[in-house]
């Protein structure tokens, strides 16, 4: 019952626990409370740092489908939410679905590439960087650049009459005997993901590594991970700790590293609290 009228108030949410019981919806409920509470006790400004923003892969119209996401951002800024601060937004166009907040898309990229360039010490003249599908193009492509490797890209076409079918891939440029990045900025139930590595494995892709800013290996994932891996198809996930899967799943999972992303929405939300710019951070 602290008074926090007149000040600056950061609530932070994880949206999906894989580790809790309490569904994507409790947690939404639960943010949307506390952020109404905040209003309603005259916070100055009201921050949502929300890692994992839900629903964002619903940000466009598909098959009677309700555009979920402006939902969301609707909702966020009903309850009082003046800024949004989240992570490797699935689609860019929801920052247009707020009407007076802003929202901080933070990017993994720089977290990632460290860990390429100085842990796994990747060499840029044998490595291809490609994503899953045509939309993470524009994803791989900055780390292509940052990198210095070549860009590669897989095209899909997607049945959107049923849930997560892919009708067909194919591959846009030469991966063979080479090191291969696959990016994303997110796993759900991992089946894009597996249909690329073995297209990307039929070209002759010597080592396949991926980077997923939100690892959240949704219902039986981790299981076709575990046979991908065995079966040679790739060699490594890097995630972020933006979806906590415990210090036990990251130590006993072979072809999973994380590396956290903690110290990026510090900076940011150190820079947003002395009135300093964050561009720099947003990169």
């Amino acid at each position: 019952h602290e008074n926090i009228r007149g000040d600056d108030i950061y609530i932070v949410q994880a949206i999906d626990d894989p580790l809790s019981s309490r569904t994507v919806n409790d947690n939404l409920m639960a943010l949307l409370t506390a952020t109404h509470a905040a209003y309603q006790s005259d916070a100055d400004h009201i921050t949502v740092v929300l890692p994992q923003f839900p629903y964002s892969r619903q940000e466009r119209r598909k098959t009677r489908e309700a555009i979920s996401a402006k939902l969301v951002a609707g909702m966020l800024e009903l309850a009082g939410a003046q800024r949004v601060i989240t992570l490797d937004i699935h689609s860019e166009a929801i920052q247009g679905f707020f009407n007076y907040g802003k929202l901080e898309d933070l990017h993994a990229s720089g977290v990632f590439i460290d860990y390429l360039q100085n842990i796994m010490r990747v060499d840029p003249t044998n490595l291809v960087v490609t994503g899953p599908d045509v939309g993470s193009v524009e994803r791989a492509r900055r780390y292509s650049k940052v990198l210095g490797a070549d860009l590669a890209v897989v095209d899909k076409a997607r049945d959107y009459t049923k849930v997560s079918v892919i009708e067909s891939m194919r591959l846009v440029g030469d991966v063979k005997n080479k090191e291969v990045l696959l990016v994303d900025d997110m796993i759900a139930t991992g089946g894009t993901m597996i249909n690329a590595m073995k297209l990307l494995r039929k070209n002759g892709a010597e080592k396949i590594y991926i980077v997923a800013s939100l690892p959240f290996f949704t219902g039986n994932c981790i299981e076709k991970f575990d046979k991908a891996y065995h079966e040679g198809l790739f060699d490594l996930v890097i995630g972020t700790d933006a979806v906590f899967h415990g210090r036990e799943f990251v130590d006993n999972t072979p072809w999973y590293r994380e590396v956290s992303v903690a110290p990026l929405f510090a900076n940011v939300i150190y820079n947003i609290n002395m009135k300093r710019s964050v561009s720099e951070l947003l990169k």
